[in-house]
């Protein structure tokens, strides 16, 4: 007996038992009748077993070696056939998961109304989450581990930078806000000159928000004194709040209803405006439907957050 059956006598011999009849099941593989017979021949010597009991005039009957062997193979053919459905969609281009990486404050913001709208209009693929901040998922990108990364740049000299390795979406330029602790009371807006003397929050020394801050400061002519520092957007807004300092917070993480218990500072005429850009990171070849859909709510969002800090910035 060989090792293991050859597949071809095994599909040939599953048509067989399905149709009951040699010449049927030679007619539904594109056979003569004769060649059927001998892939059952040849089957059953290498199976060193009567798999069929042929009787003239009467329809086949598998004995109980054929019984067993049908019912065995069978479920080889269904995952064979499920496997050839799926590689015929990888080929298309369809793909059952797809793995994203996305900066916490997106993953509060931005994620939740465009991951509904895509579930939405196509309920069948998974969206796999990680949070990552963009210079650790950069990496993942490149190495396959993630498909499609939500990134954000401060300065242009920062990452990503275009490549043949990746593929780089301007989502938007999202803003980026100064507030101090709302004042009870209080009628006149908040001005930079009132600041100037007050505690800054900020990242950490070589963080691209605080180098950002640091290079609009030096054009603005002023230096404020960053004090307080943390990596995280939320803690920094929890001690502007507090009255504890004043700091540059991205526009989604005021906008609908979360600027309570902060004031925006105006600034004086002729002071730039702060932004971040906001991209989406791809591999060329990893440009699946699924993502440039993906991509376009993401884009979507953006504007949106851009559109309660005025016209967008693009």
């Amino acid at each position: 007996m060989k090792s293991q059956p050859d597949l071809k006598l095994l599909a040939t011999f599953l048509a067989v038992v399905h149709r009951g009849s040699m010449a049927e099941a030679a007619a539904e593989l594109g056979y003569v009748p004769s060649a059927v017979s001998q892939h059952i021949a040849v089957l059953e010597r290498d199976m060193g077993l009567e798999l069929i009991t042929r009787r003239p005039g009467s329809r086949l009957i598998l004995t109980a070696a054929g019984r067993a062997l049908a019912q065995a193979a069978q479920p080889l053919f269904d995952a064979s056939a499920r496997f050839q459905d799926a590689a015929r969609g990888i080929a298309n281009r369809e793909i059952a998961e797809l793995r994203v990486g996305v900066y916490p404050s997106a993953m509060t913001y931005l994620l939740p109304q465009v991951l509904s709208t895509l579930r939405a209009r196509r309920p069948g693929p998974r969206i796999r989450l990680v949070v990552v901040e963009t210079e650790e998922g950069l990496p993942r990108v490149t190495s396959g581990d993630i498909d499609l990364l939500v990134a954000y740049r401060y300065l242009p000299e920062d990452p990503p930078a275009p490549s043949d390795a990746l593929t780089i979406t301007l989502l938007g330029r999202e803003p980026l806000v100064l507030v101090t602790g709302a004042e009870p009371g209080r009628r006149r807006p908040v001005e930079l000159a009132e600041c100037l003397e007050r505690e800054w929050v900020s990242g950490h020394a070589h963080n691209p928000d605080r180098r950002l801050l640091h290079r609009w400061a030096g054009e603005t002519g002023i230096a404020p004194q960053v004090t307080l520092e943390t990596d995280d957007l939320h803690s920094m807004l929890a001690m502007i709040r507090a009255g504890l300092a004043v700091g540059l917070i991205p526009a989604t993480l005021l906008g609908a209803g979360h600027d309570a218990g902060v004031e925006r500072v105006v600034l004086q005429p002729g002071v730039a405006p702060l932004y971040r850009e906001i991209l989406a990171v791809s591999r060329p070849s990893a440009r699946f439907p699924l993502i440039d859909e993906l991509v376009t709510l993401l884009a979507g969002a953006v504007d949106s957050a851009q559109s309660a800090e005025g016209p967008p910035l693009r």
